[in-house]
């Protein structure tokens, strides 16, 4: 063993758990892919006061999660804890939302971190599908992205996941809320940092996951009953479209997110197959984060589902994705001058497209064989001198168990005609 480990709250993705990652990656994609978003990559690491500023000094993410460092010349940095503030700082950078197209519509795939006390399901490295279409208020686009990711998760199999859906309302009628909010919770029995939190930014104690806070929300006043009428009808909207494209959802009028950012429409899906941490992914409008940012007025919506839970969520319901094997083919060399003829057969067949592998090492035809069941190929090609003064292989089905002699210069064309 290796004397060094991987850091406590991360893990290794390796073969052959890392097909279902890449599967689910895959399969969150399309949806977007097909509906005009396009790709966007940024970099691991943030200058912090773009988390601060965006995500929320308030926020558990900023105030205990965020991973900082110190760059030589002294600059503050940060391991991007979410998406959404790095990609709407990329594409207010690099002026997206000058070209005259808006939305502008972008995925995106990465790793994030958050220093928090590792448990099963949540890691201080974690992957993220997200989707945010940048610059256009219309409910249409918040039930487009809902309606993108439901598809997602009903394209991998999964059933028992739900969606909740409220609004956190706008910078008109919030501030009302806000203050019944904490008119409310002033009078509530609290520790001193959730009773800081209710001065800050109160929404959030509505997200305390613990059982005496919660119990004490029961009769907290309720931010439908202070939406405006624009925020009302904006909501009503969401909620009718939801209905016809047949997106089943429940509204959770204490669903806030933990996140500054959001207005209006907010929603998470969660598995009940997953105990306590049941959120696999979330988001919603934040119509004010480019100004927080120091850029234009621009309204967005989005979302960030975890691969990671994805993947909880799939072996909660005991649903094993059809995965193509990695290899199709298995070549097996007997001597010197067979290797060298098959190996140029397997570079053959990989520039047609047929996934072949080669039993390296000079290993005798038991051990390779074992090699090639391994490999979950379906057929294996062996070769020995006889064979190849013969101008032929022997190529092996390995679901009948059939196996006969295929000339050498059609061998090619032969597998790639089996294997469709």
């Amino acid at each position: 063993m290796s004397t060094f480990q991987a850091p406590k709250g991360t893990y290794d993705l390796i073969p052959p758990r890392s097909a279902t990652f890449l599967a689910v990656r895959e399969a969150i994609a399309a949806p977007l892919r097909d509906s005009g978003y396009g790709y966007i990559e940024t970099p691991g690491f943030e200058n912090v006061e773009l988390f601060a500023r965006g995500v929320g000094e308030s926020t558990d993410i900023v105030t205990k999660e965020m991973y900082t460092l110190t760059t030589k010349g002294g600059s503050q940095l940060a391991l991007r804890p979410e998406g959404t503030a790095s990609v709407l700082r990329a594409a207010l950078e690099a002026n997206l939302h000058k070209a005259g197209n808006l939305p502008v519509k972008l995925w995106y795939s990465g790793s994030y971190y958050r220093y928090e006390r590792p448990q099963a399901g949540r890691y201080r490295h974690f992957s993220q599908v997200g989707a945010e279409a940048i610059g256009t208020e219309d409910p249409v686009l918040d039930a487009e992205l809902i309606i993108l990711a439901d598809q997602a998760y009903r394209s991998l199999g999964l059933r028992r996941f739900r969606i909740l859906l409220n609004s956190l309302g706008d910078k008109e009628c919030r501030p009302v809320y806000r203050e019944a909010l904490q008119t409310f919770l002033r009078d509530l029995d609290l520790d001193e940092e959730t009773r800081r939190r209710i001065e800050i930014n109160p929404l959030r104690v509505l997200d305390d996951k613990r059982a005496d806070v919660r119990k004490q929300l029961t009769d907290a006043p309720k931010l439908r009953d202070y939406l405006c009428d624009a925020c009302k009808a904006y909501h009503e909207e969401v909620r009718a479209l939801l209905t016809t494209a047949g997106v089943a959802f429940e509204d959770d009028e204490k669903l806030v997110r933990g996140l500054d950012y959001y207005t209006r429409t907010t929603f998470e899906f969660v598995h009940d197959g997953l105990g306590a941490q049941s959120a696999v992914g979330g988001g919603g409008r934040y119509d004010g984060l480019s100004e927080m940012i120091g850029g234009p007025e621009l309204p967005s919506v989005g979302w960030a589902l975890g691969v990671d839970r994805t993947v909880l969520a799939l072996e909660a319901e005991g649903i094993e994705l059809d995965l193509p094997s990695t290899t199709s083919v298995y070549a097996v060399p007997l001597g010197e001058e067979a290797r060298r003829v098959l190996f140029g057969v397997v570079t053959e067949l990989r520039r047609a497209g047929v996934a072949a592998d080669f039993a390296f090492g000079g290993r005798g035809l038991k051990g390779a064989m074992k090699s090639a069941n391994r490999s979950g190929a379906r057929y294996t090609l062996v070769a020995g001198e006889r064979d190849l003064a013969e101008g032929v292989v022997q190529l092996k089905d390995m679901e009948s168990g059939e196996q006969g002699p295929v000339a050498l210069a059609e061998v090619a064309a032969e597998l790639t005609k089996r294997l469709g």
